[in-house]
């Protein structure tokens, strides 16, 4: 399209200038792009609720009493009242899950428990201790 005038944009302006841009960026979201805010980009206006600083949010990492018990001897620290030792802080644990079979008595030391994890532990004589104890 070298050598005609228009390059194939028909009219002279349609291309070189600025004229039917609607706006730069963002304008016109609410006005003349109205249909395409609604289509595209729904919660574009107003506010959704809000997000807490990083350090301030807790992920605790977890662990099931069914993998405790799979590998009892490799967490293990050692036996307490013919119980194996085993804690999960120093292991990087921070809660119990319920998830599994516990076969053997275990003293298992985490900063916390859910109730199925409780009942597990003891009903196969073991102990649990948090911090707080």
């Amino acid at each position: 399209m070298r050598g005609s005038r228009t390059h194939g944009f028909g009219q002279v302006g349609q291309h070189r200038s600025k004229g039917q841009r609607g706006g730069r960026g963002q304008t016109g979201k609410h006005k003349h792009l109205w249909i395409q805010t609604i289509k595209y980009e729904p919660d574009y206006f107003g506010k959704y609720g809000f997000t807490r600083y990083e350090r301030i949010v807790k992920n605790p990492e977890t662990i099931n009493v069914g993998t405790i018990d799979q590998f009892a001897e490799k967490f293990s620290s050692g036996k307490q009242e013919n119980m194996l030792v085993i804690d999960l802080h120093n292991l990087g644990y921070d809660k119990v899950l319920g998830s599994g079979k516990v076969t053997r008595p275990l003293l298992v030391k985490a900063e916390s428990f859910t109730e199925k994890a409780k009942e597990k532990i003891e009903a196969a004589g073991g102990k649990i201790v948090t911090p707080n104890q």
